[in-house]
């Protein structure tokens, strides 16, 4: 087995879902502080910059114990976190009140499930403010205001267009080099609000250990309530809220297919890893079979099939477009009386763009047409 961090409370809250008391069971079998912690962490990595420094009180509330209180900075360098509990200090600008299982809710439910959740938003004013000092008290308020809003926001919009993602966190998928999300928007926006387990082969930034991470940066604001794993054959610290940075080589078959178990199954895996023909022949026989039904597999950057430095050429067995060819072959296997081998069985749609394919996972039992002797 491969070691993969496990993913502690995040996974259990974001496959909770909004019915049936799913919140309300993570934080008794959790502890409302670990909850707690986790969804600071997620409200901190969605928060931009803002145009002025504010600090917002959040007090998570918990039916019969003490609240949970939280501080955090609003400012040019995004969010951070400034104390908790004990540590926060009475320099808020606004307060935030929130029950803790809606504000998970908020955070992971389906999209809008913030909208008419339980919340009080209030900026302090004192009972008999001196007149010299209403002018920067409504200054404060305004600023306190705006820093609220804009946490309360994070919390209730969709995420931006794929393509307006990738460009924020630099992913290559859009603009210049690729033109990616324009089909990932197509296949994937379905899949946006579901707890989904997607695998990247690719990180990027070669041996520095600190860069890279665009896509999956990318990745897990899309998906918000997405579990985002990366795998680079060279050492990655990257985590961050909902990412997880594994070191392995793509054409290790049996490297691959202890990672896929060790996951337990996986929605999306999108290879964008060193594009030799043979590794992605070789990742695509070790994780397809981990894909779950109704998931996707997408090779990228497709042109190497043809690049005989990558070991490409012609359309040939040994090549990404042999493989892309030899799926349609199998998607019609009862036409020709083929024996269906596992891809065969299970290959429901091969949809191929410029450089990219993606590969839907399903159960391919649809019976064929009758063969009439001539």
């Amino acid at each position: 087995m491969t070691d993969v961090e496990p993913w502690g409370v995040v996974a259990p809250l974001v496959e909770a879902g909004d019915l049936n008391g799913g919140y309300d069971r993570v934080i008794a079998e959790t502890g409302p502080e670990k909850v707690a912690d986790a969804l600071v962490a997620e409200l901190l990595s969605r928060c931009g910059p803002a145009p002025e420094q504010a600090v917002v009180r959040l007090e998570l509330t918990v039916p019969a114990e003490t609240s949970i209180v939280v501080d955090i900075g609003f400012g040019p360098e995004g969010a951070t976190l400034l104390g908790t509990g004990a540590e926060a200090d009475e320099g808020a600008d606004v307060w935030i009140a929130y029950p803790i299982a809606d504000f998970a809710r908020a955070l992971y439910g389906t999209r809008g499930a913030g909208l008419h959740l339980r919340h009080d938003l209030s900026a302090r004013w004192p009972d008999d403010p001196d007149p010299a000092e209403v002018a920067p008290l409504l200054a404060r308020r305004r600023r306190g205001i705006r820093a609220g809003h804009a946490l309360l926001r994070e919390l209730r919009t969709a995420p931006p267009p794929l393509d307006d993602l990738a460009v924020a966190f630099g992913s290559d998928k859009w603009g210049g080099v690729h033109w990616y999300t324009q089909h990932y928007e197509r296949h994937f926006a379905p899949l946006r609000d579901a707890p989904v387990r997607l695998l990247e082969i690719g990180i990027g930034g070669y041996d520095d250990p600190r860069a890279g991470g665009g896509s999956l940066r990318m990745w897990q604001r899309y998906f918000r309530r997405g579990l985002i794993h990366g795998l680079d054959v060279h050492e990655k610290r990257l985590d961050e809220p909902r990412i997880r940075t594994i070191k392995g080589d793509q054409s290790d078959g049996a490297f691959l297919d202890r990672l896929g178990a060790g996951l337990g199954g996986l929605d999306i895996v999108i290879d964008d890893g060193s594009h030799v023909n043979a590794h992605v022949l070789a990742s695509f026989a070790a994780l397809f079979p981990h894909v779950r039904p109704g998931g996707w597999y997408v090779i990228e950057d497709l042109q190497t099939s043809y690049w005989p430095s990558y070991g490409g050429g012609p359309s040939g067995p040994g090549t990404t477009m042999g493989l892309i060819g030899a799926l349609l072959d199998g998607l019609h296997h009862k036409e020709y009386g083929k024996a269906p081998s596992y891809t065969d069985a299970h290959v429901t749609g091969v949809h191929v763009y410029h450089n990219i394919a993606f590969i839907e996972k399903g159960f391919n039992d649809e019976p064929g047409p009758a063969r009439k002797p001539r």
